[in-house]
């Protein structure tokens, strides 16, 4: 009773965090102006914009394989595949956007049985994307940091390179990680699982090719994000320079991983607040965003369905033995 207690308010909690933001921006622009901007969009640049996206995701699963194979973890690439959209649909409904990684990592853990190397390929995933975030941040901001001119911009950016670069020196550094695993003394089983797991990260080093590619993959799918928004904009008859997509999309997909249902909400806010310093209206800033929630939405049913379509091999199936019958799964 208790657990669907915690679950009911949990869920709760996540929508609100998703629909409060939301409220709050329709509270202050028109959002007859937004429908508007939305059902006027060309739809032959939205069809164009949602390609570049599952593009976008199709360098990700790439990347995220590039680590499975780099750890020697021995898995079918259909299976990572089903895995990353089935986390993709995950995504949808779990807290932040990233909750998909649970899944898919518990997904393919139990079909390889290396739980382990694929929770670390989870983790080294995130970090190598993060990476990449940042390089392409401080890169754009420093072509583009005379037409901006906000200092929030570069303290956010400069934020993401301290996060990130902590995060790998406490990956990789022995000593580091095993003073980290001491604030979890209290979970002796979870601290215990955390050592464990850092004999695999170890597996990592020297694998300069590996992480170099899955580096320049991040930074070239955030590249093909920003122009994504970038054919939104364009679809929505809108002028906006290449340039500041660069420079906020990276800042934006760190603003989804905070909790919320999807990214929902947090990912609008962002948006309007990141494009409005450049002029651009908040009516359109949401229109864009949300439009983009909706390829997000259509990649995720992709997982879906093939989630469902999936339980045709693992369904039930009867024998007779004697005068009984047994289920056993398939």
């Amino acid at each position: 009773m208790k657990k669907k207690l915690k679950a009911v308010w949990s869920f709760f909690l996540r929508f609100g965090l998703s629909a409060i933001p939301l409220a709050w921006l329709f509270s202050r622009i028109d959002y007859k102006d937004t429908l508007v901007a939305v059902k006027e969009a060309d739809k032959g640049c939205l069809v164009g914009a949602f390609l570049v996206f599952f593009i976008t995701c199709g360098l990700v699963l790439w990347r995220w394989i590039i680590l499975l194979r780099a750890l020697g973890l021995k898995f079918k690439r259909l299976s990572s595949t089903r895995w990353f959209f089935i986390g993709q649909f995950c995504n949808l409904f779990l807290p932040t956007s990233v909750g998909g990684d649970v899944i898919k990592a518990l997904g393919l853990a139990n079909e390889t049985g290396f739980k382990p190397k694929v929770f670390i390929s989870i983790v080294l995933d995130r970090l190598t994307g993060f990476v990449g975030i940042v390089l392409v941040a401080f890169i754009s901001f420093f072509f583009g940091r005379k037409i901006i001119g906000d200092s929030s911009v570069i303290v956010s950016i400069v934020t993401m390179a301290i996060v990130s670069l902590t995060l790998a020196v406490v990956l990789f550094s022995r000593r580091i990680y095993s003073w980290a695993c001491g604030a979890f003394s209290f979970w002796p089983r979870l601290k215990e699982g955390l050592k464990n797991l850092h004999h695999d990260i170890i597996l990592m080093r020297g694998k300069h090719r590996e992480f170099l590619a899955t580096i320049v993959i991040s930074m070239f799918s955030q590249v093909i994000l920003a122009y994504d928004f970038y054919l939104v904009a364009h679809g929505m008859h809108q002028k906006i320079a290449f340039v500041y997509f660069i420079i906020f999309s990276p800042l934006v997909c760190v603003v989804t991983s905070l909790p919320s249902i999807g990214g929902f909400g947090v990912r609008e806010v962002a948006w309007v607040f990141f494009l409005s310093k450049v002029g651009v209206h908040q009516n359109i800033a949401l229109a864009l965003s949300l439009l983009n929630g909706a390829f997000m939405i259509l990649v995720g049913l992709i997982g879906g369905v093939w989630y469902v379509a999936s339980f045709s091999s693992g369904r039930i199936q009867y024998y007779q033995t004697g005068t009984q019958s047994k289920p056993r799964n398939t």
